[in-house]
């Protein structure tokens, strides 16, 4: 039986405004490293570190994480959309900025509201949410166009800043997926798996294809990015996350989420110099003003808990009771 809630307190907001913090900076530790390591590779890298760590989580766990529950098929589906979104994440850092792609990155929410009303009766998307769509929508096409006006139109940037859209969308499927299929009650840790292993094989694969697997040097940048990835970002914050959830309302959780790509901005400016103009700035701000109205919480609390969880950093890992 799911236990009650609670209202945040000071430690709650210490732990998500340090949470916040980290996965602000992920998107600028993957740039930061590129020089020596391929984005492509870091995140599978990452990923299998993860995933070891994960496992030797479940290993010390007395739930029998592995028994036939039906999500095996939905859990493939979703390891794949993940290393798909992460992909275009890897690809898009190769062209566009880290403060671009955390901003693009963190339209998921978008995605997810349109998606989960077509199969949720519950999520049917209120007057305010079309409204904070359409204002992201506004935010986007000026942040877009922004760069163009005021540095020059370069299609490599566009290209990257839609490979940002792409993955927000990737991401954004794979948590109607999950809410819409058995892993809705599997436990959180073993959907984590399906998905951190899926991506450790098929961006490896891919980053062979690609010819991207030899550009790996280890410096010491590099492996400081893949650790922090690895043990800070995708492990550690992931299972803080969870832990909050099983004692702290998600709706007020995840208010302070949006904090994430405005931290990546500002992180991206500080440490990797990036470029800011006035255009993007303006459409980033209408961007994370919209996903605010589409997560805004509703008359039914339950559902706007569920809503709220979905534009987190972990959406694609189910917050559940037990990890």
């Amino acid at each position: 039986m799911m236990s009650e809630r609670k209202h945040l307190d000071g430690y709650a907001t210490g732990m998500m405004l340090l949470l916040c913090t980290i996965w602000g900076l992920h998107q600028v530790a993957i740039k930061a490293a590129a020089p020596d390591i391929a984005p492509i590779m870091q995140i599978a890298l990452r990923s299998g570190l993860s995933a070891l760590l994960v496992g030797i989580v479940i290993g010390c766990s007395r739930e029998r994480f592995f028994r036939p529950d039906g999500t095996l098929l939905p859990g493939i589906i979703i390891g794949v959309l993940f290393s798909v979104e992460f992909i275009f994440v890897a690809e898009g850092l190769r062209f566009t900025t880290a403060s671009h792609m955390s901003v693009f990155l963190y339209t998921a929410p978008i995605f997810t509201a349109l998606g989960l009303q077509w199969f949720l009766p519950a999520e049917r998307l209120r007057p305010h949410q079309w409204t904070g769509i359409a204002v992201s929508f506004a935010g986007i096409v000026l942040a877009f166009t922004g760069g163009s006006i005021s540095t020059g139109f370069s299609l490599e940037m566009l290209w990257g800043d839609v490979l940002g859209i792409l993955a927000g969308a990737g991401w954004g499927v794979t948590t109607v997926i999950i809410r819409c299929t058995k892993l809705s009650e599997a436990p959180p840790a073993k959907t984590l798996v399906y998905q951190l292993v899926a991506a450790f094989v098929l961006l490896l694969v891919y980053a062979a294809v690609s010819g991207q697997a030899g550009k790996v040097s280890m410096t010491g940048i590099a492996w400081a990015s893949v650790l922090f990835q690895g043990i800070v970002v995708t492990f550690a914050s992931y299972l803080a996350w969870f832990a909050l959830l099983r004692r702290y309302l998600a709706s007020r959780l995840s208010v302070f989420s949006f904090l994430s790509p405005l931290f990546g901005v500002v992180f991206g400016v500080l440490l990797l110099n990036e470029p800011i103009d006035a255009c993007f700035a303006i459409g980033a701000l209408l961007v994370l003003a919209g996903i605010t109205l589409v997560s805004r919480p509703h008359k039914s609390p339950r559902s706007s808990d569920q809503i709220m969880e979905s534009s987190c950093p972990m959406t694609s890992e189910k917050a559940a009771d037990e990890i």
